[in-house]
């Protein structure tokens, strides 16, 4: 009982630090089903926990249906990314060149959207990748958005 229960909460903390968490903005039907949850595009934020001022948005199509509303469908791999400077930012003083910033499962087995944030150091630019974590047609879906670290002009 014991072990069970100290295995569950591994699980509970490898899921909660390596999933950031992105509040849902809203979604917009895109195709109406008769039965189930419609097809949708859904927004969701998130901001970069370890760069603060900086917000991204993502949108993501999600599939109705039966399957849909159980949670057993495969949402498609299209999804767009938009980050943005939404405050000053604070840059760690040991820059990763690459970290994983937010990764959301997009069907129960194996796929996932996954965003990286990467450093470009000569342009003092920060670069979010968005991939699927799926093969189509022997490459990912993706998607890029950029920041520049640049002096936050709030009022």
């Amino acid at each position: 009982m014991k072990k069970t229960v100290f295995l569950s909460m591994v699980g509970l903390f490898f899921f909660v630090t390596h999933h950031a968490y992105a509040e849902t903005i809203g979604c917009v039907t895109t195709a109406w089903k008769l039965i189930g949850a419609n097809h949708r595009v859904c927004v969701e934020a998130f901001a970069d926990k370890k760069i603060p001022g900086v917000t991204c948005h993502v949108s993501q199509a999600r599939t109705g249906g039966i399957s849909g509303s159980l949670g057993l469908a495969q949402d498609p791999s299209q999804f767009s990314l938009a980050c943005r400077q939404t405050g000053p930012i604070t840059l760690p003083a040991k820059m990763p060149k690459e970290e994983v910033v937010f990764s959301e499962d997009t069907s129960v087995l194996f796929k996932e959207t996954r965003v990286t944030r990467l450093w470009d150091e000569a342009n003092k630019t920060l670069v979010y990748l968005a991939i699927s974590r799926k093969l189509i047609d022997g490459a990912p879906a993706n998607s890029i958005s950029t920041v520049p670290v640049m002096p936050w002009a709030g009022r």
